[in-house]
């Protein structure tokens, strides 16, 4: 009678998941809505390490999400000071 994971390997020898890459990817997630302009280029840097470090090993999909979303965080930046740029700035008015 053979028991679980008798003869084999374990289930999850070959699915390990990088830790960078999920770092870049909550990194990406994140900077969507807050602190954009810092949390974008920890998630291009940290998707960058992780890539480099998958190519060793198998896929680099959540990686290269990483990169795209930490590239989207800097896109959304620049759109917002842009906006702001074009409308005064950040100031609040206190009328009196």
């Amino acid at each position: 009678m053979s028991g679980y994971g008798a003869g084999g390997t374990h289930p999850q020898a070959h699915s390990q998941t990088n830790g960078l890459a999920v770092a870049g990817l909550v990194c990406g997630i994140v900077g969507l809505f807050f602190l954009n302009v810092i949390l974008g280029p920890l998630a291009i840097v940290f998707g960058a390490v992780a890539r480099r470090q998958a190519a060793a090993r198998n896929g680099s999909g959540m990686a290269k999400a990483a990169i795209i979303l930490g590239i989207a965080d800097l896109v959304v930046f620049g759109i917002l000071l842009a906006v702001a740029a074009s409308s005064g700035g950040f100031s609040w008015y206190v009328g009196g």
